[in-house]
């Protein structure tokens, strides 16, 4: 374990939507290193933790942050601008970046700024939400220059190494962990009713007749067995957004469908779906892992295919392959342990001392002497002279990290006009992403 601090730290978490939110500050609570004195005897004290939500098309709404169901003693909205005033001003001990890889470097080359002017750094994390299938050497180098790169599994530490050393960076900031919101009781057996619960995923698969075909099997599924309750298990309700935009919510399509009384649409945090849950469907959720961890029997679609742009590949292996076919017939599937030991689902108890190893680096950057070293992104003006100036431009920052000209200041609180305009921009958007953008598109077509 690693030593005890005198007090507790104090964490800043920064998340663009509300699974990474969710992530951030479950990550924060979970690497928090040791204090010497709790609220009891043995007990220890919790971290203060300010919560950030960077202002975007994915904000999370009120009723997606009450769904989620992780409290902070602060949270507001912000620009990275105002978030990098923000830490400029106080003295955080650690900053959790729970973002897309752009967001993630452009906060990172304005911390680094901040410390080149003469200000102090926080140790700096940041990591994935869950499963990650695609652009991997674009993501993780957009990450890199973080203290601690978090890697949810042992096959993703020695991917993330392999790039990072691959391009010549440093690859020591790789710290294997798991994810955070893995728990709740393990599976002991069958429920009743027996229930059947199907992830769905805002953009996974991404056409309408994949996502009507996979809602339609799904209710099928419900009237072939009138004795179990079939659940579709929502991330959204319409005009909301989460990490990826949903163009085509199953909400609509179910409206054209008769569907049987066993059937449901639910919303949610997802541990307490799982915990009735006896069979847990998906074409590549993240609740997959959630669900093995807990031993609950569980099964990655193959109707579509198993390709790299369902992120189903990623499975391949784990022994949870199986078609709609195979579940109406009664398969049940089988998890291959030694799949399962290398995805971080830590289902064999080690999942306790999963985090060991995070905070005891915190531990001994917060205790360094002279303080923190500086951040050296593998990204710089000299590297990448074409690509980093956009990235960072997008969160208004110049190549160097300062703010540019005209960006929005950290003690500006916008007034009501201000705030009616960016709500107002904002459902401009989701109505454009959701109702106009999929009619143009099926003209297209025509």
């Amino acid at each position: 374990m690693p030593a005890s601090t005198a007090n507790p730290p104090r964490i800043a978490v920064l998340a663009d939507s509300d699974t990474r939110w969710k992530w951030g500050a479950l990550t924060a609570a979970r690497i928090a290193p040791p204090t010497e004195a709790g609220p009891r005897p043995g007990a220890q004290a919790a971290p203060a933790l300010d919560g950030f939500l960077l202002r975007g098309r994915a904000t999370p709404t009120p009723r997606q942050l009450a769904e989620v169901g992780v409290r902070a003693d602060s949270l507001r909205e912000v620009t990275a601008v105002e978030f990098l005033n923000a830490v400029a001003r106080a003295s955080y001990d650690i900053v959790v970046l729970a973002l897309v890889g752009g967001g993630v470097q452009a906060v990172l080359h304005g911390l680094k700024r901040i410390a080149e002017d003469g200000g102090t750094r926080p140790v700096v994390v940041t990591g994935y939400v869950g499963v990650v299938y695609e652009k991997l050497a674009d993501g993780l180098l957009l990450r890199h220059g973080a203290d601690l790169v978090l890697a949810n599994s042992r096959q993703d530490a020695e991917r993330f190494r392999a790039v990072f050393e691959g391009v010549g960076a440093d690859a020591s900031a790789v710290t294997e962990v798991a994810l955070p919101f893995l728990g709740g009781a393990p599976y002991t057996g069958e429920h009743d009713p027996r229930t059947v619960v199907f992830a769905a995923q805002p953009s996974v698969p991404e056409s309408r007749k994949d996502r009507a075909y996979l809602l339609e099997r799904l209710v099928r599924h419900a009237r072939l067995h009138p004795e179990r309750e079939v659940l579709l298990k929502l991330r959204s309700q319409p005009g909301e957004h989460t990490t990826h935009i949903e163009e085509l919510p199953y909400q609509k399509l179910a409206r054209n469908l008769d569907t049987p009384p066993n059937f449901r649409l639910v919303y949610g945090n997802m541990g307490e779906v799982l915990d009735r849950t006896d069979l847990m469907v998906t074409v590549s959720s993240t609740a997959a892992l959630e669900s093995l961890h807990r031993r609950i029997p569980t099964v990655v679609l193959t109707d579509l295919g198993v390709r790299e742009t369902l992120g189903n590949h990623h499975f391949v292996g784990s022994g949870c392959l199986a078609s709609w076919d195979q579940l109406d017939a009664g398969h049940r599937p089988v998890p291959d342990e030694e799949w399962v030991s290398r995805q971080g689902v830590a289902s064999d108890g080690s999942y306790v001392t999963a985090f060991d190893p995070a905070r005891e680096r915190i531990a001994k950057l917060l205790a360094r002497p002279g303080g923190l070293p500086p951040l050296t992104p593998y990204y710089t003006p000299a590297t990448a002279p074409g690509y980093l100036p956009g990235i960072l431009a997008r969160h208004h920052l110049a190549p160097d990290g300062t703010p540019l000209p005209g960006s929005p200041a950290a003690d500006g609180t916008p007034g009501p006009v201000r705030r009616i305009v960016r709500r107002a921009a904002r459902g401009a958007y989701r109505h454009g992403v959701q109702r106009v953008a999929p009619v143009i598109r099926r003209m297209g077509e025509l």
